[in-house]
């Protein structure tokens, strides 16, 4: 497979590669693989999520719910800093 890229980001890779010592096909490898493993994780994140509001094990909170809990939490470690 090729991928061609802008000529600022193959400066970047080439340099990462120079500097570690390694090529720059081996760092794209593990980058790509840590990216999958990333989208594997969310997605069984989502997936337990889901089954979880599917299941009743938790209900569902609207929006202005959780922007009120949000507000709170934040307004209370204001107010702790102080």
């Amino acid at each position: 497979m090729e991928v061609n890229f802008r000529p600022d980001v193959q400066a970047k890779l080439d340099r990462l590669a120079t500097d570690s010592g390694r090529s720059a096909n081996e760092l794209l490898q593990e980058a790509f693989v840590g990216y999958f493993d990333e989208v594997a994780e969310l997605r069984q994140t989502l997936d337990s999520r889901y089954d979880d509001l599917k299941s009743g094990r938790v209900e569902p909170i609207s929006g202005d719910e959780m922007k009120s809990r949000l507000r709170a939490r934040s307004e209370a470690r204001q107010a702790d800093q102080q």
